[in-house]
């Protein structure tokens, strides 16, 4: 049961990832890729932790985590970025 319920979470997830592509891609606005690209790399961290009990290792967890404070900041970036028009003010530092 677990094996069926992998493949279907592997299908939902490619699926996701699929449609997170088309829309950073074809994106009409800035922020809509900014969304986009925040949903694939939260879809890229689901994808590693279903493949990493699949395989019943601890491997891809840590990489997850990695993705995941990579993606969290690159984010805040953007959005800071589109909100102001730069990342760091002379204020920031």
């Amino acid at each position: 049961m677990l094996t069926v319920a992998l493949y279907v979470a592997f299908l939902s997830i490619a699926i996701a990832i699929a449609l997170c592509t088309l829309r950073l891609v074809r994106g009409p606005h800035a922020a809509d890729r900014v969304l986009a690209f925040d949903t694939l790399y939260i879809n890229t961290i689901a994808l590693m932790i279903v493949l990493d009990i699949h395989l019943s290792t601890s491997v891809f967890f840590e990489a997850a985590l990695l993705i995941a404070l990579t993606g969290f900041v690159a984010t805040v970036a953007l959005a800071r970025y589109l909100a102001r028009g730069n990342v760091m003010d002379s204020t920031d530092a």
